[in-house]
C-alpha cells in the first residue's frame, strides 16, 4: 500500500488540508498506516501533478493562505481500481523482536526493562484507541457502511495493541521466572565458543 492511497481513502470522506490531513494520519489513520508532517505535504504535492487531487487556496485574515486538497475523479477511480487488488500482508521488521532473540547475552535488567518501555507505549496507545471507540455510541451492527469501515479499522488497531500487551506481560513473567545463573551460562558458552572460533 502507498501513502497516496491512504491519503485518497481520507479525501474520500471529505476535503482536507495539509495540515488536517497530518492531524487524521495521527488521531485514527496511526493504527494502520503512520507518515510525517514533511511526507504528507510532498506526496501531495505529487499527487496534484498526477491529478489525483486538486487543491483550492483559502485566503485567511491575518494568517498565511491554506490550501483544500479534493479528491478528483482520477484519484477515485485509481483508489477504487487499488481496492479491488488482492492484498499482501505487511512484512514485519520489529527490532523488539531481535533484542529479545538476543536477550540471553545482557543482563536479565536490560532486556525486562526494554520490555517494560514497549509495554507501556503499547498500553498508551490501546488507551488512545479506547477513547477514539467511544466516538460510536451505536453497536458495530447498528452502523452505517461507512461507519463499519472506519470502526474496523479502529479494532484492528485496538487487537493489534492489545496483542503486544499480551505478548509484553508473558515475556516479561517468562525472564521473571528464568535465574541470573542460567543466564550467565548461556552468555558465557557463547562467548567460549566465539573465542574458540577466533583461536582456530
Amino acid at each position: 500500500m502507498a501513502l497516496a492511497h491512504t491519503i485518497l481513502a481520507t479525501l474520500a470522506d471529505a476535503p482536507h488540508t495539509g495540515y488536517d490531513l497530518w492531524k487524521t494520519f495521527e488521531d485514527s489513520v496511526r493504527c494502520f498506516w503512520k507518515a510525517s508532517q514533511q511526507q504528507i505535504y510532498r506526496e501531495l504535492g505529487k499527487m496534484e501533478k498526477q491529478g489525483l487531487v486538486t487543491s483550492e487556496v483559502i485566503p485567511q485574515v491575518g494568517r498565511p493562505d491554506k490550501k483544500l486538497y479534493s479528491i478528483t475523479k482520477e484519484g477515485l477511480e485509481e483508489l477504487i481500481t487499488w481496492t479491488k487488488e488482492p492484498s499482501e500482508p505487511t512484512a514485519i521488521r520489529e527490532d523488539l523482536l531481535v533484542k529479545v532473540k538476543a536477550g540471553y547475552l545482557l543482563p536479565r535488567e536490560a532486556i525486562l526493562q526494554e520490555l517494560e518501555h514497549r509495554r507501556q507505549i503499547h498500553q498508551q496507545q490501546l488507551d488512545s484507541y479506547r477513547a477514539k471507540e467511544q466516538d460510536f455510541p451505536k453497536p458495530p451492527e447498528k452502523l452505517s457502511f461507512q461507519e463499519k469501515c472506519r470502526y474496523l479499522t479502529l479494532k484492528r488497531g485496538i487487537i493489534y495493541e492489545s496483542e503486544w500487551l499480551d505478548w509484553c506481560d508473558e515475556a516479561i513473567a517468562l525472564f521473571q521466572s528464568s535465574g541470573n545463573c542460567q543466564q550467565d551460562m548461556d552468555s558465557t558458552s557463547v562467548l567460549l565458543q566465539l573465542g574458540q572460533d577466533i583461536s582456530c
